[in-house]
């Protein structure tokens, strides 16, 4: 039987850990709360006090239901990674190019950006867009729209 599995305060939970984690945490913080109330109400001189301290004892419960809850049912989450289409991101590039103008050379960066872009797998895709540029024999980006390569107005 699959889990029926709803999003939660952007959290994603499985309906029956979920009811159950409640029953868990109702029955713990309320017998934590009785239980409290029962003892204190002989040995605090005032029931009124006796009940305040026993409310307290009832979010501790409510604090160990919760930890017990987390230990009985694990996440229900799956981090799906995957690679990004490489004509997506050639597309992305050119889109930059045609708002913002020219982009500049790799050669011109740091080399503490330039192991950024290798550690984050950007780098040989920066390094193909400048063979495209150059192969179209476009060492400067043509004006766009008004604007000159370097983003200034013509």
């Amino acid at each position: 039987m699959k889990p029926e599995l709803y999003e939660v305060w952007g959290d994603t939970v499985d309906v029956r850990h979920l009811v159950y984690a409640i029953l868990i945490g109702a029955i713990v913080s309320l017998s934590a709360f009785f239980t409290a109330q029962h003892f204190l109400l002989e040995w605090v001189a005032s029931a009124q006090m006796a009940r305040a301290y026993a409310m307290l004892v009832g979010i501790v419960g409510c604090l160990v239901g919760g930890a017990i809850s987390a230990s009985l049912f694990k996440p229900k989450r799956h981090v799906v990674e995957h690679e990004a289409d490489p004509a997506w991101r050639s597309q992305i590039l050119k889109d930059l190019q045609s708002e913002f103008g020219d982009l500049g050379r790799l050669a011109d960066l740091p080399p503490e950006t330039i192991a950024e872009l290798k550690e984050m797998d950007l780098y040989e895709l920066f390094v193909d867009y400048e063979k495209g540029l150059h192969n179209a024999g476009a060492d400067s980006p043509p004006a766009v729209d008004g604007l000159a390569a370097n983003g200034g107005r013509s």
